[in-house]
């Protein structure tokens, strides 16, 4: 399964439990366009995350190299 079907199913859930009077359609329209959204939005977190993890790794790298004190 995709992750878009399993955030339609997953929204229709939701929408059902929350006990309002209108179908599950627009939960799962909901869920759909969030499980999208999340396919783009993790890897770019994740990604920044990462790089940032380095960029930070790497200049304390070169501090200890060069002997000099962090600027933090």
């Amino acid at each position: 399964m995709s992750a878009t079907t399993i955030g339609a199913i997953v929204g229709a859930a939701i929408d059902h439990l929350s006990g309002s009077e209108d179908s599950d359609v627009d939960g799962a329209i909901v869920g759909a366009v969030a499980a999208n959204v999340l396919k783009v939005a993790v890897p770019i977190a994740a990604t920044w995350a990462i790089g940032w993890l380095v960029l930070r790794g790497a200049g304390a790298a070169w501090d200890k190299a060069t002997g000099r004190a962090s600027a933090d």
